[in-house]
């Protein structure tokens, strides 16, 4: 793959696909800019080497055109970040899209409209690639949080440009931490997963499991693992149809030598609607009617000591119901612990829109060297697969 380095752009229009998908208030306005900053790096890049950037993104899932999720929503925010005027055109091919490229100049930069507002984009679609395809002198791929798709603007169009392709500067970084997850890190590496449902994450524990030297399993899908123990968990939420896969898991890290760490005790209540009344239990002795809602101290000061004598750190997924200040205390200590982690010289990454969110409620981001743009990007690559846009550059 070619990522940029020493490429010139001199009098070229270069085609940039990247990740804009943000989130928006109800007043449809930016709530959180990180992937527009992450962005930056890139266009910067291109400018400095002297050519012109045409933009291309998606935000949301919309049917058909809707204002709600217009490219326009966000220019504002754009602007602001990049530092400077930038155009908009109301579609992303066409007439006016080409007409408005032709009166570029180098230094220019230009925001297309939502590519998803054609039903091609999202399907692949050839002939809405070559179009695309048309705008531009050269394509950046900049966009890792949705190069897991077969997208027209991330896969398709790539043949287009058989010697002027690039994975962009965010791209290459992410590429790079997930290799620090996977073999390049400093060990002993340890990946904390969370979340609740081991279904979502059998594959990449299966695939973690020969390549790290820990692995914290915790939140809602520990609860299949101790019963594929043999604990009693109480009225806890499990996924019956996976508790083979989960002993076949153990074995195997068992024969790696790959440590499996799970939750000790864990705080339980009656009703996860109707808080009321919570007890803290034995993780593998819950008693019937309770339901396990989040980690306490037993599990929480284990879990440091294992973060602790890591050196390389991964974070996926929430402890608990961290969303419910009664059953946060879990998660919250998770982000503190990886805090003194990262002041340890210990390299913390984290990927995920909960692990984001919970960092991001009970601390700052900057408790962590890394987070991730792209969650299921980096799921899927933890999995083992190769991205279907990273395939297409190669």
């Amino acid at each position: 793959m070619f990522f940029l380095s020493n490429q010139s752009f001199k009098n070229q229009k270069v085609l940039i696909r990247l990740d804009l998908n943000v989130p928006l208030g109800d007043d449809l306005s930016v709530t959180d800019s990180t992937r527009i900053k992450a962005s930056k790096e890139t266009v910067d890049f291109v400018i400095n080497k002297g050519g012109a950037c045409i933009l291309i993104a998606h935000l949301g899932r919309p049917k058909g055109k809707d204002k709600n999720l217009s490219m326009l929503n966000i220019l504002k925010d754009i602007s602001k970040c990049f530092g400077k005027k930038i155009q908009f055109v109301n579609d992303c091919i066409g007439d006016e899209v080409e007409q408005a490229i032709s009166k570029m100049n180098n230094g220019d930069i230009l925001l297309l409209e939502n590519l998803r507002f054609h039903e091609e984009e999202t399907n692949g679609d050839e002939g809405f690639a070559k179009k695309l395809s048309r705008l531009g002198d050269s394509y950046i791929n900049d966009a890792f949080g949705t190069s897991h798709r077969e997208h027209a603007s991330t896969f398709t169009i790539a043949k287009h440009f058989p010697n002027k392709k690039y994975g962009g500067i965010l791209l290459q970084r992410e590429l790079d931490v997930i290799g620090k997850i996977l073999d390049k890190g400093k060990p002993p590496i340890l990946s904390i997963l969370g979340g609740a449902k081991v279904s979502s994450k059998l594959k990449i524990i299966n695939n973690l499991v020969e390549q790290v030297d820990k692995i914290i399993i915790s939140g809602g899908m520990a609860f299949t693992f101790i019963k594929a123990s043999g604990g009693e968990i109480g009225d806890s939420l499990y996924e019956p149809s996976l508790l083979n896969e989960a002993r076949l898991i153990l074995e195997k890290a068992k024969k790696l030598k790959t440590e499996i760490h799970l939750p000790l005790d864990v705080l339980a209540a009656k009703d996860k609607n109707n808080i009321g009344e919570t007890e803290v239990f034995n993780i593998d002795k819950i008693e019937p009617g309770w339901m396990g809602m989040d980690i306490s101290r037993k599990s929480i000061a284990a879990f440091e000591k294992v973060i602790m004598s890591s050196n390389t750190v991964f974070w996926n997924g929430p402890m608990g119901v961290f969303e419910k200040e009664k059953f946060s205390q879990g998660t919250m200590g998770i982000c503190k612990i990886l805090k003194r982690a990262k002041e340890d010289n210990k390299y913390v990454i984290t990927g995920g829109g909960d692990s984001i969110a919970a960092l991001k409620k009970f601390g700052k981001t900057s408790w962590v060297n890394y987070i991730s743009t792209g969650g299921g990007a980096m799921l899927e690559s933890l999995e083992g697969k190769e991205l279907p846009g990273v395939k297409a550059l190669n």
